[in-house]
């Protein structure tokens, strides 16, 4: 069960409101103990309790919710409450009202939406009786300092706000309200100049967002983007006010923030190292602690927080933190006894160290990592060489069958120069791994005889490595075949390669496809052409060919097991309206918007079934191959016979030269007989058209284009079958030099042109 599930949360809300307050309260507290930071839930809760005037409890869940919930309209039912509770206390409730005000200001006051509220407290101070001239005087000098204040704030009513301080002024005294003005004018002006570029950050938060754990969804990373916008918008001071009122707002901001992204513990360290860097570590502390206590799973956060307490001094609080880690991990908690041995070894020395990890090696949860971690500390901090090559020594015992062990302490020998107890190390773990899991020593033990041995001890080791590892393989001749793959890798070195980057591809592509040589299936059998036995595609497919694919351990694969087979028939579709033609709605307005010849092609084209195709990758496939004949299928090409008509240069001799334009008569001549040629096809084409349907559509004068050559005959206006013959028979005459002339496929477009495609 989701207890995150806003859409199931929203529905319970709105049913509580219905329910009367002794059920609906355990209702309330199970949404809000799941939504903390929900300001809409608390008003609607606490609103229940204020209709029923239970005072008590509503103050009680008032101070649950309005330090933590900085939200505007919750804020407003709060001083709504306070005035309805002290109406009739008279000037004792008066009093209590106005510090009910200036609490609520100094905590929201600088809310782009606060603009109302501070324009009610004015007026709530204009309307509190006076006796004396002292008290009047009081309260004038009470009234014009929250106006100087909120006239300040970028908010929506700061121009209203601002008028109403100017007739204030006037009221009082001109003389006065000269300087005054002049001197909170510029001031006036920045605020709503910072109040239009405030508010395009603030447009683009949603701001009935329930706080989820991270999703990873679109609209959260939106979210996130635009809280940090306006942060960073705050940050950078724009009004140019004073540090301390900027320092609030942008604290302000980051409460606000965290109502919405309450579970990114980002949001929390941002928040807290803000306050550390502006000098207030206890106010970071603080937020750390709220950080933890919100998200109890996140261990960054607690070793963020630790690493604040270390760092000013605080090393109790932060060994408790450590301490709190390991507790919490009791069975998974190799990384904190690594990092709290390292604290350790900070704050109160090596002996302290030394003492946990022996404490610390007796744990059956204690895995290699804590040996290599504290050898490490030992070697590089405390430069004891023999400690660390003894705690690898014991570890050796324990962890023999790791293959990362071994390698840790194999890089650890050979910082230490000593060649010869690595290779006895290579041979002691070789010989107990079993070659599934030797993989990475074997290519590690190659690597160091590479570096540290000579030509013949690296190319045994290298032969060693393909007969034990062989093993694995089912094809154990191929995998023995020494190939130029395994002269690359002998002979690069870091980012240098002895190859380009193209014969690396080619050279890894056929190593692999050497190694899966006996995995391939047989696919000599796909189509026979007389027996007509086929192979199954789900044998082929899935069975053969899906594991040939190289299984990378980077890669994360589907679970295949749980996978559905898409049924569209268990979809409900569109639902989509079709006309009296036949087709839809939105096809007849598309139709209305083409030309007569293209409509009338398209609506003499066979009815499809299934997928439809890209029209432009069907036509460029077809323009730029040749389709053979029934007779012609399994036979090679013949090439076209003829002068390509698209050669930039012109016609060529047989030689190779180009060939030079004929003569004048001999130009003459050929006019003449293109002119006859003509005038007999124009007499064809005449004899068609008289045969033509008069009911049968219609194209407009079209050209012909002939298969990837730039030759065009003329096509005499007519049906759609008579420009179909023409254009056959302009192809015959065009090419009555070929034997046969094969298949063409004639495209129309925009019923202008037409391709031929041979």
């Amino acid at each position: 069960m989701d207890i995150y599930n806003v859409e199931a949360a929203e529905i319970l809300a709105h049913e509580t409101l219905n329910l009367p307050i002794g059920e609906a309260a355990p209702i309330y507290e199970k949404l809000l103990a799941t939504f903390p930071t929900a300001a809409k839930y608390w008003k609607q809760y606490v609103e229940s309790y204020i209709v029923t005037n239970d005072e008590e409890t509503a103050k009680q869940i008032f101070s649950r919710c309005l330090l933590t919930c900085p939200h505007i309209n919750l804020w407003r039912c709060y001083i709504n409450f306070v005035k309805k509770v002290n109406s009739k206390r008279g000037s004792e409730g008066l009093e209590e009202t106005k510090k009910a005000f200036d609490f609520m200001l100094n905590y929201v006051g600088n809310d782009v939406a606060s603009g109302p509220v501070w324009m009610e407290y004015i007026a709530f101070l204009k309307s509190m009786p006076v006796m004396t001239p002292q008290e009047e005087s009081h309260r004038m000098t009470t009234i014009r300092k929250v106006y100087q204040k909120a006239i300040l704030v970028p908010t929506s009513h700061v121009e209203q706000l601002w008028k109403d301080y100017d007739n204030f002024e006037n009221s009082v005294s001109r003389t006065l309200a000269k300087g005054l003005l002049s001197e909170y004018q510029p001031k006036f002006n920045s605020a709503k100049a910072v109040y239009r570029e405030r508010k395009k950050y603030i447009d683009d938060i949603d701001w009935s967002m329930l706080a989820t754990p991270s999703t990873g969804s679109y609209k959260e990373e939106q979210q996130c983007l635009a809280w940090k916008r306006l942060l960073t918008f705050e940050k950078g001071n724009p009004q140019r006010i004073d540090v301390t009122a900027a320092n609030r707002r942008i604290t302000f901001t980051y409460e606000q923030c965290l109502m919405y992204l309450y579970h990114h513990p980002d949001v929390w360290y941002d928040y807290a190292t803000w306050h550390a860097k502006n000098g207030s570590t206890d106010s970071a502390i603080k937020i750390f602690q709220r950080a933890v206590k919100a998200l109890p799973g996140s261990e960054v956060l607690k070793y963020a927080f630790a690493e604040l307490e270390e760092s000013v001094g605080a090393i109790q609080p932060a060994k408790t933190i450590y301490e709190s880690l390991i507790a919490e991990n009791a069975s998974m908690s190799s990384l904190a006894h690594i990092q709290f041995i390292r604290f350790l070894r900070r704050t109160e020395g090596i002996e302290a160290a030394r003492k946990y990890f022996l404490e610390v090696r007796k744990l059956p949860s204690c895995t290699y990592h804590v040996y290599v971690a504290y050898a490490t500390m030992s070697f590089c901090l405390d430069k004891d060489a023999k400690v660390a090559q003894n705690v690898f020594e014991v570890g050796l015992k324990r962890f023999m069958q790791e293959p990362g062990y071994v390698l840790e302490y194999a890089d650890f020998l050979c910082r230490l120069n000593d060649d010869r107890n690595v290779r006895a190390l290579f041979e002691r773990a070789l010989s107990l791994l079993p070659p599934e899991e030797s993989v990475e020593v074997w290519k590690r033990f190659a690597q160091f005889e590479q570096i540290y041995g000579d030509l013949s001890s690296m190319l045994k080791v290298e032969q060693r490595r393909k007969e034990a590892l062989s093993r694995t393989s089912e094809d154990v001749v191929s995998s023995l075949e020494n190939t130029l793959y395994d002269v690359v890798s002998r002979y690069n070195y870091m980012d240098l390669w002895p190859c380009s980057s193209k014969e690396l591809d080619y050279l890894s592509r056929q190593e692999w496809l050497a190694k899966n040589m006996s995995k391939k299936a047989d696919r000599s059998v796909m189509l026979t052409s007389g027996g007509g036995s086929t192979l199954d595609k789900g044998t082929v497919g899935v069975g053969a060919n899906a594991k040939l694919l190289p299984q990378s351990t980077k890669v994360v694969r589907p679970e295949t097991s749980r996978m559905v087979i898409y049924d569209p028939r268990q979809m409900k579709g569109p639902v989509i309206s079709a006309t009296s033609s036949g087709y839809t709605k939105e096809v007849d307005e598309i139709f209305k918007m083409l030309s007569p010849p293209l409509m009338s092609f398209i609506t003499n084209l066979p009815a499809i079934e299934g997928p439809s195709p890209d029209i432009d990758i069907v036509l460029s496939v077809l323009l730029q191959s040749t389709l053979p004949t029934g007779h012609d299928v399994g036979k090679p090409s013949a090439p076209v016979p003829g002068p390509a008509t698209s050669d930039l240069s012109g016609p060529r001799n047989q030689n190779g030269s180009v060939r030079r334009p004929p003569k004048r008569k001999a130009v003459e001549r050929a006019r003449g007989r293109r002119r006859s040629s003509s005038c007999a096809e124009s007499s064809h084409a005449r004899y068609i058209q008289a045969q033509a349907d008069p009911e049968e559509p219609r194209w407009g004068p079209c050209s012909v284009w002939i298969g990837g050559d730039v030759q065009w005959k003329h096509v005499f206006r007519g049906t759609i079958s008579q420009q179909l013959k023409l254009v056959h028979q302009s192809v015959a005459s065009s090419l009555d030099s070929r034997s046969s002339l094969g298949r063409y496929v004639v495209w129309p477009l925009m019923g202008k042109v037409m391709h031929v495609q041979m």
